[in-house]
């Protein structure tokens, strides 16, 4: 089945590149333009300019390139004029991401929301946060990806690309797996009646049906979780809300960079940077460097002392969130 989904992806993606070219090649015709020169694509982009958005306009450059390449043999990466002018299309202009939901948020969706009503969308929460999980992950995965080791899960996300999957595991922290597993314990059996292994099966009133859950009704995950919290523009609530909390959550415990790329599967060190200059708790250790002249970092000092030689007083001074751990050796 997975396989069949692949291949319409592929399909889909192969589809809009072909429109992108034609609709090139179609602007081109009508300018009688005949050789694809860096003016000419200078033209035609600033053309577009004037009805799309930078990050469409980039879309576009990306799909009509890769197309060039293949069917007429012209890099047009190597234009750097081109380069430039949607460089500055750019100037400017800041995309519209997805709200983040809080940990204490999360418990709080967790704890308080009906099973009956909630229990797919909370195990889709569960993982979409453990796992910093696009849409599509979460629609694909399968009964086959996760294992249940007892006092975990290991989840392993399919990459098509690589072949080697993205792993993250679950831990047992509240009731998260207790709510794994009692969903997965709802649905039809034997999976001989169900003709697909997909984990994610439509919910309703504490019984799953046979149909698997399709991309839009996972994306909405966040606005119900958010409409149910009552927080304020629930439409900003969108499908990649899960991945951004994850990362976010990641960087306000102190996270280094390396450590989310690894965990959200990026490449890009930008991507990740940017979730930790966004980090409340980064803010707040630049904070105390700039203003107070310290830091927040963890100092750890064991110190094993016997009841004959135990300190008759200990003074410290300007400390802020410290813990001992005293080993008395007797």
């Amino acid at each position: 089945m997975r396989r069949g989904q692949n291949s319409i992806s592929q399909d889909l993606s192969r589809s809009l590149y072909d429109i992108a070219y034609n609709r090139f090649k179609k602007w081109c015709a009508e300018k009688n333009v005949q050789v694809y020169s860096e003016n000419v694509l200078l033209a035609y982009f600033s053309e577009n300019a004037k009805n799309y958005k930078s990050s469409t306009l980039w879309a576009q450059y990306s799909m009509v390139k890769s197309c060039l390449i293949i069917y007429d043999n012209i890099d047009i990466s190597k234009f750097p004029k081109l380069i430039a002018f949607l460089k500055r299309t750019g100037d400017g202009y800041q995309a519209k991401k997805s709200k983040i939901l809080t940990k204490s948020e999360i418990d709080r969706f967790l704890s308080s929301a009906d099973d009956k009503e909630f229990l797919m969308i909370k195990v889709g929460l569960i993982l979409g946060i453990a796992g910093a999980c696009r849409t599509d992950e979460l629609v694909n995965l399968t009964v086959d990806d996760i294992e249940d080791v007892g006092s975990s899960l290991i989840v392993k996300v399919p990459n098509t690309k690589t072949k080697i999957p993205r792993i993250f595991v679950v831990t047992d922290v509240g009731n998260m797996l207790e709510l794994f597993r009692k969903y997965l314990s709802l649905r039809p059996r034997p999976f001989a009646h169900v003709k697909h292994k997909r984990l994610f099966l439509y919910y309703k009133a504490g019984k799953c049906s046979s149909q698997p859950v399709g991309k839009n009704t996972m994306g909405k995950i966040p606005s119900v979780v958010a409409s149910y919290l009552k927080l304020p523009d629930v439409a900003c609530y969108t499908g990649h809300c899960l991945r951004r909390s994850s990362a976010t959550l990641l960087a306000d415990a102190g996270v280094d960079i390396t450590t989310i790329k690894r965990h959200a599967g990026w490449k890009s060190t930008t991507v990740a940077e940017g979730y930790v200059e966004n980090s409340i708790e980064n803010k707040t250790k630049i904070a105390n460097q700039v203003l107070v002249g310290t830091t927040t970092s963890a100092i750890t000092k064991t110190v094993n002392v016997s009841e004959s030689n135990i300190p008759s007083n200990i003074n410290f001074e300007n400390c802020t969130n410290v813990t001992f751990n005293l080993n008395v050796n007797k």
